[in-house]
């Protein structure tokens, strides 16, 4: 039982005598026992936030997937390298493309998506149906997981709808060497 004790005056006075005034005992375990319930019913009608995540489809396995032809001037291909470097060309794999280089951020990569989404849209292709631009992201076995969730975020953030993560091929190998990008 927790009690609080206080203790009765009494000090030394000249002239008059005062009365000695009796100890008073306060109970503390009701107290105790309505905090112990709030904290209790504040945990239990507490609703926890819920984690979003971004909803990614994946292909089943149920119907074969069709050769997809796409235009080259609607696809933009991004690799992801090592130390958070990205680079990326216009179109699909081909000899001699012309690669650049960037990293995260808004001022680069994101600059990049917006500005090759407006061109796809305005200048290339004005009279296609679908004017969204396509674009495949190539992982290196040197990027980390970390950089794919990023650029799927930059997509979130730029409006990208159509992507696929696809295989690293030792093409876009050769192409990396031959810019001098990679060793």
């Amino acid at each position: 039982m927790a009690d609080i004790e206080s203790s009765g005056g009494g000090g030394k006075h000249k002239g008059k005598k005062k009365g000695k005034k009796l100890s008073t005992r306060i109970d503390m375990t009701p107290m105790v026992d309505l905090a112990f319930l709030l904290v209790t019913f504040f945990m239990l009608a507490t609703t926890m936030a819920k984690p979003s995540a971004l909803e990614v489809t994946m292909p089943t396995d149920e119907k074969p997937v069709e050769d997809l032809t796409i235009p080259e001037s609607k696809s933009m291909t991004l690799i992801l390298g090592k130390d958070d470097q990205i680079f990326w060309y216009m179109g699909m794999l081909k000899k001699d493309p012309d690669i650049s280089k960037t990293t995260f951020g808004p001022e680069k990569i994101r600059k990049v998506l917006k500005a090759k989404q407006i061109e796809v849209r305005n200048i290339i292709l004005p009279k296609l149906k679908s004017q969204e631009i396509v674009i495949l992201i190539k992982p290196m076995k040197d990027s980390k997981y970390r950089n794919l969730v990023d650029i799927l975020d930059e997509f979130e953030i730029c409006g990208v709808k159509q992507f696929a993560v696809v295989d690293f091929q030792t093409d876009d190998q050769v192409n990396l060497k031959k810019k001098g990008f990679v060793e």
